[in-house]
C-alpha cells in the first residue's frame, strides 16, 4: 500500500535530488517535496512543513532537511512514522563552517551566485561525479531553480541549526541513517555516532560516494528506501 512521504532537500536542492526514487518507489510511496526556501530558520522550515503535511508521514531528509527533519522529530515526534536522515549531522556549525558560510554569503550578494555552486560542486560529491554531465547538470540547475535570497535564507538557517545529540535518543520510530562513504561535508564518524545515539538506528553506507547519495548513487539508495519503507511502522 502507497504512504506518504515527506523529502526534505538540502541546501540549494530541490526535487530533482530524489527524482529516482520518487520514479521507481511509487508502488509504495505517495511523495510530497517539501519547499525549505522561505524561512530563514531551522525552527520555521519545521513550521512550515508540519503546517503543510499529512497528518502522519514517513520523512527523509538530506544534510539541510535532515537538520530540519530532527527539529520536526523535536517538534511533533507523534506525527512521524518512520525517519531517515541521509547525509547529514546532528552537531552545531563549526567556526570554520560558520566562515565558509558567511563568504558564500558574501559571494552571493555582490551578484556572483553563479559562482556558488561551481566552487561547492567539488565537496558535495564523489571527485569521479564532479565531471559527470548529468549529476554537474543536476545539481547547478537546482541551484538556478532554487536562486539566491533562498540560499541567504538557507544558509542563515543552518548556521543556526542546535546540537542534536539529546533529542535523537529520543526517536523511537524505524530509522534508517544512510551516508556516501567519501562525504567531506558530514562524513561516516558522524553518521556511526547518530546510529549509535537513536534506539535501533541502522545505519548503511553507501560506497563511491559523496554529499549527495541520492542523485549520485540512486539505484543503491533507492533499493535501501525499499527496505527502508518495508519496516514495521510505530
Amino acid at each position: 500500500m502507497s504512504q506518504p512521504v515527506v523529502l526534505l532537500p538540502g541546501l540549494l536542492c530541490d526535487g530533482a535530488l530524489f527524482g529516482h526514487a520518487m520514479e521507481t518507489l511509487g508502488d509504495v510511496a505517495h511523495f510530497h517535496v517539501a519547499d525549505l526556501t522561505e524561512d530563514d530558520s531551522i525552527s520555521g522550515m519545521a513550521r512550515r512543513v508540519l503546517a503543510w503535511a499529512p497528518p502522519r508521514f514517513s520523512m527523509l531528509g538530506l544534510s539541510m532537511g535532515g537538520y530540519v527533519a530532527q527539529e520536526i522529530m523535536r517538534q511533533a515526534p507523534g506525527r512521524v512514522t518512520r525517519l531517515a536522515l541521509l547525509d547529514t549531522t546532528f552537531k552545531p556549525d563549526t567556526e570554520e563552517g560558520r566562515a565558509r558560510r558567511l563568504g558564500l554569503i558574501e559571494l552571493a550578494q555582490t551578484g556572483n551566485f553563479k559562482g556558488v555552486t561551481p566552487r561547492l560542486l567539488p565537496m558535495l560529491v564523489h571527485p569521479d561525479h564532479v565531471d559527470d554531465p548529468l549529476i554537474a547538470g543536476t545539481v547547478l540547475a537546482m541551484a538556478e531553480r532554487v536562486g539566491k535570497e533562498a540560499f541567504v535564507r538557507q544558509q542563515t538557517a543552518i548556521m543556526g541549526r542546535v546540537d542534536g545529540r539529546a533529542d535523537l535518543e529520543r526517536i523511537t520510530c524505524p530509522t534508517l541513517i544512510l551516508c556516501g562513504r567519501q562525504d567531506q561535508l558530514t562524513p561516516l564518524e558522524v553518521h556511526r555516532d547518530m546510529a549509535g545515539l537513536v534506539s535501533g538506528g541502522k545505519l548503511v553506507i553507501v560506497e563511491d560516494c559523496g554529499h549527495l547519495s541520492p542523485l549520485e548513487q540512486p539505484r543503491a539508495v533507492s533499493a535501501v528506501l525499499r527496505y527502508w519503507l518495508a519496516e514495521e511502522r510505530t
